[in-house]
C-alpha cells in the first residue's frame, strides 16, 4: 500500500489528483469548524467539549455539531439511497438506469434535487433541535431561517465538493467526505488512550490494550469481507467472424461476499436510531423511552440490530444481483457454466451461489458490527469505533489503492508502448 502511494506521488498526473483530493478535504474540514449564524459561541463551545448526542449515522455522513456542514453528505447519501430503492420498484427508472451515460446522468440530476429537497426538511428539524438546546442567543424566527438557510446551503456545497473530489481526484468523493468524518474522531481516541496511561491503572491499561487488539483484528476482519469473492468458472463457446475464430477462451464471474456493502448496516443503524433523532425534535416520553430500549447497549436494541443486519443484507442483495438478468448476458455472449445448462439452471445457480454467499456476509457483517458493543459492555470501556467506521475506512482505503494501482499500470504500458 505504502509503495503504491509513493510511486503514485512520482506521477505528476497522479500527484495533483492526490493533492486536490487534500485540498477539497481540507476545504471540507474547515467548513466543518465554521459555526451557525447567531449561534452562542461559549454555548457552542461547551457542548462541543461535552460530547453531543447526534446518532452514529448522523455523526458518520454529517459534519461537526452546530456547523453549517452539520448536515454533510447525508442529505445526498440519503437521497442516494431512496432512488436506489425507486430505480427497483418504478420500471421507468429502471429503464432509465440501464440508457448508459445518459441515462446515468439524468438519474444523478434528479438524486441531486432530491438531496436539496431533503436537506431543506432535515436543515429545518436539525436548527429546532438546537433552539431546543439552547444555542442560539436570540431563539427566534429570523435566527431560525438564517441557519437553516446556512445549513442547507453547506449541505449543497459539500454535494458539490463531493462531485469535484470525484471529477479532479481519485476514487469517489462522497467515500472520501465520510471518510473524514471518521479520521476526525482520532485525535480524541488517541488523547483517551494517553489519558487511561497516565492513570497508571492495571485494569484500564488491560483494557487499552484488549481495544487495540480488538481494533486490529477487526481491520483484518473488514479486509476480509472486502475482498472475499466466489468466482464461478464460465466457458465461452468458440465461433467464426468472417474467417476468425472467436471465442472459447476460460474466464470466471467474480460474486463479492460483501454485495449489500456497509448499506445493510447503515440501514440497520438508522432505522434503530430514528426514535433518538425524532427525540431531538420531539422529547416527550414515549420517543424517550424507545430510545433507551432501542440503543444498541440495550438488550432489545442489540438483538434487533443483529436481526436487521441479516435482514438488510438479503433485502439488498435481492435487487442489487439479478440472476435472470446475468444468465441472459452470459447466454446471449456464448458463456456458459460448466456442468450448468444454459437459461433458467444458470440463473437457478447463481441465485442459490448469491444466497449462500449473503448469508456468509450477514454472519460477517454481524459479527463485525457486534463486536465493538460487546467489548464495551463487558469492558465497560468507551470504544471509540465501529463495524460500520471500520468497513468504511477499509473499503476506501483498498478502493484508493486499487485505482492508484490500476492507473499507475496503465501508465506503465504508455510508457513501454512509446519507448
Amino acid at each position: 500500500m505504502f509503495s503504491v502511494l509513493i510511486n503514485a506521488f512520482k506521477v505528476k498526473e497522479l500527484r495533483k489528483k492526490l493533492f486536490a483530493v487534500i485540498a477539497l478535504v481540507g476545504v471540507y474540514r474547515l467548513g466543518a469548524a465554521i459555526p451557525l449564524p447567531g449561534v452562542n459561541l461559549t454555548t457552542w463551545q461547551f457542548i462541543r467539549s461535552q460530547g453531543t448526542n447526534q446518532t452514529l449515522f448522523a455523526t458518520i455522513v454529517g459534519g461537526e455539531y452546530g456547523t453549517v456542514f452539520q448536515m454533510g453528505i447525508g442529505p445526498f447519501i440519503t437521497a442516494s439511497i431512496i432512488m436506489q430503492l425507486l430505480c427497483v420498484a418504478i420500471p421507468k427508472l429502471e429503464q432509465m438506469q440501464k440508457e448508459g451515460q445518459d441515462g446515468r446522468k439524468k438519474i444523478g440530476r434528479i438524486t441531486r434535487f432530491l438531496a436539496v429537497g431533503l436537506a431543506f426538511v432535515q436543515g429545518a428539524g436539525t436548527v429546532f433541535s438546537l433552539q431546543q438546546d439552547g444555542l442560539f442567543i436570540h431563539p427566534n424566527w429570523l435566527t431560525w431561517i438564517m441557519a437553516t438557510a446556512a445549513m442547507v446551503t453547506g449541505a449543497i456545497f459539500v454535494m458539490y465538493l463531493g462531485e469535484l473530489i470525484t471529477e479532479k481526484g481519485i476514487g469517489n468523493g462522497s467515500s472520501f467526505i465520510i471518510f473524514s468524518n471518521i479520521i476526525s474522531s482520532a485525535p480524541m481516541a488517541i488523547m483517551m488512550g494517553v489519558g487511561i496511561l497516565q492513570s497508571m491503572e492495571p485494569l484500564l491499561i488491560l483494557g487499552l490494550v484488549g481495544l487495540i487488539v480488538l481494533f486490529i483484528a477487526l481491520i483484518a476482519f473488514a479486509v476480509l469481507i472486502q475482498e472475499g469473492e466466489r468466482r464461478i468458472p464460465v466457458q465461452y463457446s468458440k465461433k467464426m467472424v468472417g474467417r476468425q475464430m472467436y471465442g472459447g477462451q476460460s474466464t470466471y464471474m467474480p460474486i463479492k461476499v460483501n454485495i449489500a456493502g456497509v448499506m445493510a448496516i447503515i440501514f440497520s443503524i438508522s432505522l434503530l436510531q430514528l426514535p433518538a433523532t425524532v427525540a431531538g425534535f420531539y422529547p416527550s416520553p414515549g420517543v424517550l423511552r424507545a430510545t433507551e430500549v432501542l440503543s444498541l447497549t440495550a438488550p432489545v436494541g442489540f438483538i434487533l440490530y443483529a436481526l436487521l443486519i441479516v435482514c438488510f443484507t438479503f433485502f439488498y442483495t435481492s435487487f442489487a444481483v439479478n440472476p435472470i438478468e446475468m444468465a441472459e448476458n452470459l447466454k446471449k455472449n456464448g458463456g456458459v457454466i460448466p456442468g450448468v445448462r444454459s437459461g433458467k439452471p444458470t440463473s437457478d445457480f447463481i441465485a442459490r451461489t448469491v444466497h449462500r454467499l449473503s448469508t456468509i456476509g450477514a454472519g460477517f457483517y454481524v459479527v463485525l458490527a457486534l463486536a465493538p458493543i460487546l467489548f464495551q459492555l463487558v469492558s465497560r470501556i468507551e470504544v471509540g469505533f465501529g463495524g460500520t467506521t471500520l468497513l468504511i475506512m477499509v473499503g476506501v482505503a483498498l478502493e484508493t489503492v486499487k485505482q492508484l494501482e490500476s492507473q499507475l499500470l496503465m501508465r506503465h504500458y504508455k510508457g513501454f508502448l512509446s519507448s
